[in-house]
């Protein structure tokens, strides 16, 4: 507590010192101001001052508090960035507040991309950060849960959505039989995505931020190339049966014709009134429908998510584990 009072002390008596010199007119005794003994005692004050801030800031050292943004001592762009690979924290104090500067990081690097362009440098390591945050989150849930207790309230509902989003994937059942071997390739540009939901919205009604959580879920913005085990296929993988019936005579491998196809599904089998029963159509099964709703949540509530799950990379099931195939290290 004394140290706490201490520069309220030095704040009062520096104040006193001043009125001191103020003459009866109102005006200041520059000359008594500027004499020696009062500019010594002026030096001592703000020395002890310096030197109780010092104290307290040592003293008040301990857990990283993520409700609070970092102070910063470089510029943005001359921080070191995240190591593709480097080791995350099981501490969920010490998680929130790496999640919480990563993602203030990922926000301020995406306000200076044109996402007509390719994906940053700088966006592309922080968004990968970012996603292996996320991921480990969800699949460790008391790990998860506590750490979202503990992040700011203004970043906790886009992480939690995401969390959510995550855990709803997972409990979707998985197809019997071998893992089919993923193939990759470039997405089209995040701008020119962008373009294709918000004109399928226009045309169909079914809000951009479902067909992007649709294209992001089904194939990683397009960026997974390969049949499904079903033998799905395209960015918003349709079987080539149901394709001939709502593909609008496009091409199932081009994403603005995938996009309008799905928008066109889902418009015929309720949306977007029901959207619901549109998206349980599209996928039969509750989680998967609650997954696209949780990632259409986030989108919608800060379109710079959708640049934030754009710029995430492709992880695969294998049999011997999970495995990333793109992003830094692997192209």
């Amino acid at each position: 507590m004394a140290l706490r009072a201490f520069p309220v002390l030095y704040a009062k008596d520096v104040e006193a010192v001043a009125a001191f010199y103020v003459q009866p007119d109102g005006r200041v005794d520059r000359a008594a101001l500027a004499s020696g003994p009062v500019r010594r005692l002026l030096a001592v004050l703000v020395a002890a001052a310096a030197a109780a801030g010092l104290t307290v800031a040592v003293a008040r050292e301990s857990e990283p508090d993520p409700r609070r943004p970092p102070a910063l001592a470089q510029a943005p762009e001359a921080q070191p960035l995240p190591a593709p690979d480097s080791a995350l924290s099981r501490s969920p104090a010490r998680l929130a507040a790496t999640l919480a500067t990563t993602t203030r990081r990922l926000h301020d690097s995406l306000g200076r991309w044109d996402a007509a362009g390719e994906v940053p440098r700088d966006v592309t390591y922080l968004a990968l950060h970012h996603q292996r945050i996320l991921r480990l989150m969800a699949t460790r849930r008391a790990l998860g849960d506590a750490t979202l207790a503990r992040l700011p309230r203004d970043l906790r509902g886009e992480a939690r959505d995401t969390v959510l989003g995550r855990r709803y994937l997972a409990a979707i059942p998985r197809s019997p039989g071998r893992l089919p071997r993923v193939r990759v390739a470039e997405a089209a540009p995040a701008a020119e995505l962008r373009r294709h939901y918000a004109a399928a919205q226009r045309r169909f009604g079914v809000h951009w931020s479902i067909l992007a959580s649709i294209n992001f879920v089904e194939s990683a913005f397009g960026r997974v190339r390969s049949a499904s085990e079903a033998g799905a296929r395209g960015p918003m993988q349709f079987l080539p049966s149901t394709w001939r019936e709502y593909g609008l005579g496009g091409d199932i491998e081009d994403p603005r014709d995938a996009i309008f196809a799905a928008a066109n599904y889902l418009r015929r089998a309720g949306a977007p009134g029901d959207i619901d029963r549109a998206l349980f159509a599209y996928n039969h099964s509750t989680a998967y429908v609650r997954a696209i709703r949780a990632f259409a949540a986030v989108m919608r509530a800060d379109a710079r998510a959708f640049l934030s799950y754009y710029a995430w990379q492709v992880f695969v099931r294998t049999p011997t584990g999970i495995r990333r195939l793109t992003g830094p290290g692997r192209d």
